[in-house]
């Protein structure tokens, strides 16, 4: 049960089945995930957290960045509701107007900006 409590809680926000959807397409930094879903970086590592702690998600290092991506070595359950989730944000308005914004992030402009206005 401890389990499948973690996994509910991980899908019981808006924010974190953004994020889940967001990782379907290619590994993120917390700055473009921040810039897309337009929280504070502290609400999204909270968020992040959570979703690691469930199973749903892994980070990497990758020089300066920490990349967040959707974990390979999940469990059965998990893979499942992956791809649910995925199948149901089709037809889900602010999944895509999220993919579509995403296109157009880019984390050298946001997560460095003042070495960006020398």
């Amino acid at each position: 049960m401890d389990e499948m409590t973690k996994i509910f809680k991980a899908l019981s926000d808006e924010n974190r089945l953004r994020i889940l959807l967001m990782l379907e397409s290619k590994p993120l930094c917390v700055c473009e995930m921040t810039e897309v879903l337009n929280l504070a970086t502290s609400t999204v590592s909270k968020h992040l957290s959570i979703l690691r702690e469930a199973g749903f998600i892994v980070d990497e290092k990758d020089g300066k960045w920490v990349n967040y991506r959707l974990s390979d070595s999940c469990s059965q359950q998990i893979n499942e509701i992956k791809t649910l989730v995925k199948k149901w944000s089709l037809m889900d308005d602010t999944a895509l107007r999220d993919m579509e914004k995403l296109k157009t992030v880019d984390r050298n402009c946001i997560c460095h900006p003042i070495k960006n206005l020398e």
